[in-house]
């Protein structure tokens, strides 16, 4: 297993965590994270890379060892936290960025943001949210109000094997000895013995604004890097997302140099599920010497 290193900046104010693997003489590589997932998340694909690369990976915001919001979640932020990130560790050139999921999202809607800043992109199921209609709103509304009153809680587990044990239920493909990493880098021991996921527990509360399509399409229209859109195939993000065929095309089609992949028998958890089939499509994209 390759040794990972712990870094924290402070960016826009918060105590920021970033995982970095591999010398930075190496060439940047940079991997996001998705909704209740942590940086050291993606240790089984770093592990399956043949390249050398310096693997930069933040937790976000309100997770894993990254400081809490203390005004809630806002999606914006993730894209200027991503921002001062790349300005931080390659501030002068166009990067490689790989997002899974929730990380995926804001890496392609900030590759539209800022399309000068992008080499190439590889998106890990992250072609946005279930679309909304308007008439969804009053109760979008009323239970950011409810939760703004009584916040989300996160129930603890006995033990890491607990926790250990649940991740394995709601994904049979993750080994035993992978599920007991996770649980110690998902969750933390709490002062009572018990354990607690480290993620903030407000990320659950609903957010008030609803996921307009038309505005990720126009990001995704501005995004000028080649981009690589990899689907597990067995993954329930089809379904969650209830895209008719034309519909799902239009999202794929905004980007204008779009390839697709399939992985078999893998999940949305794709890192966990096929590291080494997902490292090799990775590496087959990326320019081989490691710039754009």
């Amino acid at each position: 297993m390759q040794v990972s290193l712990s870094n924290f900046f402070t960016i826009r104010g918060l105590r920021y965590h970033v995982r970095t693997w591999g010398e930075p003489s190496n060439p940047a590589l940079f991997l996001l994270h998705g909704w209740m997932d942590v940086s050291a998340s993606f240790q089984f694909l770093v592990d399956s890379f043949e390249r050398e690369w310096h693997v930069i990976a933040p937790d976000w915001r309100g997770f894993g060892l990254t400081e809490w919001a203390r005004d809630g979640y806002w999606f914006p932020d993730y894209y200027a936290d991503l921002d001062a990130l790349l300005n931080l560790y390659q501030p002068d050139a166009p990067v490689l960025l790989v997002g899974h999921s929730m990380g995926g999202n804001i890496a392609g809607v900030y590759a539209g943001l800022r399309p000068q800043r992008i080499a190439k992109l590889v998106s890990l199921e992250g072609l946005g949210m279930a679309r909304t209609q308007p008439d969804a709103a009053p109760k979008r509304l009323s239970d950011w109000l409810d939760a703004q009153v009584k916040p989300p809680r996160f129930a603890p587990y006995s033990s890491f094997a607990e926790l250990a044990a649940r991740l394995m239920r709601k994904n049979p493909r993750l080994r035993e000895d992978q599920a007991q990493f996770l649980a110690r880098h998902w969750g933390r021991e709490t002062d009572a013995g018990t354990v607690e996921l480290r993620s903030d527990p407000r990320h659950k509360a609903a957010n008030p604004y609803l996921f307009r399509v038309e505005e990720a399409l126009a990001c995704w229209r501005r995004v000028s890097a080649p981009v690589l859109l990899v689907n597990g195939k067995e993954s329930h993000i089809p379904g969650w997302l209830k895209e008719r065929p034309e519909q799902l095309a239009e999202r794929k089609s905004a980007f204008r140099d779009l390839r697709e992949a399939e992985l078999e028998d893998c999940g949305h958890m794709m890192h966990h599920d096929q590291p080494r089939k997902l490292a090799r499509m990775i590496e087959e994209f990326l320019p081989p010497g490691g710039g754009g």
